[in-house]
């Protein structure tokens, strides 16, 4: 899988997550900044990157993603 299935992924559940159509996700996204995810939604998120990928994800390895790119990255790794 390659970094761009992975965020054409990411940009399909953030959209069905935050129930908004017309949002823009690319690499920079910054999920607080420019998403308005707070912890709750943070956690719900990598709930659903964890069925979708089917992989644990370790919130010690997460806590400093703060961009949609930074997870990209990750899960690139992580599915290897």
């Amino acid at each position: 899988m390659t970094k761009e299935d992975i965020l054409a992924k990411m940009q399909k559940m953030i959209v069905e997550q935050l129930g908004e159509d017309d949002i823009e996700v690319t690499m920079d996204t910054n999920f607080k900044d420019d998403l308005g995810a707070d912890s709750i939604t943070l956690t719900e998120f990598v709930i659903n990157v964890e069925d979708e990928f089917d992989l644990e994800i370790l919130d010690e390895e997460v806590e400093d993603v703060r961009t949609m790119g930074q997870m990209v990255d990750y899960l690139y790794e992580k599915t290897k």
